[in-house]
């Protein structure tokens, strides 16, 4: 699912290095139907599936003979149930992969997980329908995967803090009256990770860090104050576990989303990857540094939806993405993204024990109160 972005591209390459013993069986994507249907004929898979239905006929006549085109809005939950699927790659951008790694949890398949606003938006519904159908969820996430490896060390009852490491992003050293004026290409540079631009945003305002830190209170169990965001500009150690004995646990790597993308898919196995080795004596030094919560408030804007539990992290999410595409769109100032998403936060009352639809109602809801604000701010 989102075979066509960044992370889908990259999974498809770790599924050519591995060979024979994995096989494409549907490919889903949004509206890039011509790569889309490059990918289908490389590939052969039995379905595909495109959400936006306008370019179904297009893609239609570019399809192999035997490869099924399911199109429209349900078409992605669709193709991640499918019958023949062993384990679905989660890489859809943003709260849109919900549904369908919903689908994929009810259908039992094993889920390799790098729609991180999944768990989110609706972690507190997924865990239990994944425990439910003895499926398996497998981070992507670089930091995530790196947490999985290091808790492979220890008990649960054993985890004293869990460390998510941070770039810093572009803006690490900028001051804040200079962050006031980032351009989108300021934004978009990132100094260690190729990701997609949405993602890439993230990392500048440490919005990404905020989810992933709501992310991992679902994931690992483990209450917001046991996780600790550190700044590591260097990008080698993905994440740290610390155990009630004083151990740390890490994962190092070189920054290259095809390593935690293979681990997933040969869990608990490991096979020689395409992604380059560390040269430990060449590395120099590894820094760590507090992140500064005066530049970057998003943080806090984190922790504190994963406190309140609920629908707050649907909505932090929602309204953090409504405010990237403002900026994205030149309508807003790079620092607006963070102040947007905090004020909507705050003007939302949680609905602590939420389905499905009330999780994706507040989302709907976040979104349509940042372009109230911002109507508000123009007249």
């Amino acid at each position: 699912m989102g075979s066509t972005g960044s992370i889908g591209r990259a999974a498809l390459e770790v599924i050519d290095g591995l060979g024979g013993e994995y096989r494409v069986v549907a490919l889903a994507a949004g509206s890039a139907w011509e790569l889309l249907a490059r990918q289908a004929e490389r590939y052969r898979p039995a379905a595909v599936a495109l959400a936006e239905e306008e370019h179904a006929e297009a893609l239609q006549a570019k399809l192999p003979a035997g490869t099924e085109l399911l199109a429209g809005s349900r078409a992605v939950e669709h193709a991640a149930a499918l019958p023949e699927a062993d384990l679905v790659i989660s890489a859809i951008v943003g709260a849109a992969g919900l549904p369908a790694t919903v689908a994929a949890a009810r259908a039992g398949k094993d889920i390799a997980l790098a729609n991180k606003e999944s768990m989110v938006i609706a972690g507190a519904i997924i865990m239990p329908i994944v425990r439910q159908s003895n499926s398996r969820l497998l981070p992507i996430d670089s930091e995530h995967s790196a947490i999985f490896q290091a808790l492979r060390s220890g008990r649960h009852g054993e985890i004293r803090r869990i460390y998510l490491t941070a770039s810093g992003g572009p803006f690490r050293s900028w001051s804040s009256q200079r962050m006031e004026e980032a351009t989108l290409e300021d934004a978009l540079n990132h100094p260690t990770w190729e990701m997609g631009r949405k993602i890439t945003i993230d990392s500048a305002t440490m919005m990404n860090k905020a989810l992933e830190i709501i992310e991992a209170h679902w994931f690992f169990d483990v209450s917001p104050e046991n996780i600790e965001v550190v700044v590591h500009p260097e990008s080698i150690v993905h994440s740290l576990v610390e155990f009630c004995d004083g151990s740390l646990i890490a994962q190092l790597g070189t920054p290259d989303m095809r390593t935690p993308i293979q681990y997933a898919l040969t869990y608990p196995r490991r096979k020689p990857c395409c992604s380059q080795s560390l040269n430990m004596a060449g590395l120099g030094r590894l820094s760590f540094e507090p992140p500064d919560l005066e530049r970057f408030p998003a943080l806090g804007l984190g922790y504190e939806a994963a406190r309140r539990g609920g629908t707050a992290g649907a909505v932090l999410n929602g309204a953090n993405e409504a405010a990237v595409q403002e900026f994205c769109q030149g309508r807003i100032a790079f620092t607006d993204i963070t102040r947007l998403s905090a004020e909507i936060l705050h003007r939302h009352e949680t609905v602590q024990e939420p389905t499905l639809q009330d999780v994706l109602g507040a989302d709907q809801w976040a979104r349509h109160e940042v372009s109230a604000c911002l109507r508000s701010m123009q007249s």
